[in-house]
């Protein structure tokens, strides 16, 4: 009977049983390793983009949208509709002091004209103030684009008259009359007051307004200057804009239209008749 014996190593040492079986663990490559060639070059990292600042950022924003809304502004007060504070009560009780009235400045562009029964805003500068000095060209923008206020010179008054109309006051009715039509005014002056304690009969130059306030009996208007350079006659050039809305007090928000008794004057004279 012959034995087995286990082979040994170079030094004589039996070696171990199964170390001709590697183990499950083991990776045993099939043949010498191939080249790996040159190891490549670990990727660089990016570098950082620099932050910016937020707060900065945030900043130019803010500035940018502030600047916008201001060139808005400064186009809408110098092009479209203005706004302006009321600061007595010559035009009670349709406009009260406080008041906060917003013009529209297209209302008469583009070929339109003021029609009887509308309230304007306009520059009393050689009419209501026929001695006061031309603002300077400065002034005039700055109130142009709203940058200024409006001070002593800027009235608002209702437009009886346009040019060449005859408007005479007061017949044996009481009433104020338009090219010969009597004007039933109950409907927009102050309650208790005439039409006017001041007699007169004026004929409107054309190019020109005569206007007077709602609260006859506290109202310094056309009637006041008959005497002076103008006779009291406002040029049309003057008027910044047709008063359209009561805005403040939010209580008092409401749209000023023109009064259904200056239809009945419609088609008589300058150039009064609907359009």
């Amino acid at each position: 009977m012959t034995t087995h014996e286990p082979s040994t190593d170079r030094d004589g040492w039996s070696a171990p049983t199964g170390a001709d079986h590697p183990a499950r663990s083991v990776v045993v490559p099939a043949g010498p390793d191939p080249d790996p060639g040159p190891e490549p070059a670990p990727e660089s990292a990016p570098e950082p983009a620099p932050e910016e600042d937020s707060g900065r950022g945030w900043g130019r924003d803010l500035l940018l949208i502030a600047g916008t809304c201001l060139i808005l502004l400064l186009v809408v007060n110098a092009f479209v509709a203005r706004p302006f504070a009321v600061p007595s009560g010559s035009m009670e009780n349709t406009l009260r002091p406080g008041d906060r009235v917003v013009a529209n400045e297209l209302a008469y562009a583009f070929g339109g004209h003021v029609r009887r029964g509308d309230v304007v805003v306009f520059d009393g500068t050689g009419s209501f103030l026929p001695y006061a000095d031309e603002p300077s060209a400065g002034r005039r923008l700055l109130d142009r684009l709203g940058l200024a206020p409006g001070g002593d010179s800027v009235f608002v008054k209702r437009v009886i008259g346009v040019g060449g109309d005859r408007v005479t006051c007061c017949g044996s009715d009481g009433r104020l009359r338009v090219n010969g039509v009597p004007l039933d005014e109950s409907a927009y002056v102050a309650p208790g007051d005439a039409p006017s304690r001041v007699p007169f009969d004026v004929v409107v130059p054309d190019g020109r307004l005569w206007v007077m306030g709602d609260h006859r009996s506290d109202s310094r208007d056309s009637r006041d200057h008959l005497g002076e350079p103008g006779g009291g006659f406002v040029p049309e050039s003057r008027v910044i804009g047709r008063a359209e809305w009561v805005v403040f007090p939010f209580g008092r928000w409401t749209s000023l239209d023109r009064p259904e008794a200056f239809a009945a004057t419609g088609g008589t004279g300058g150039h009064g008749h609907p359009r």
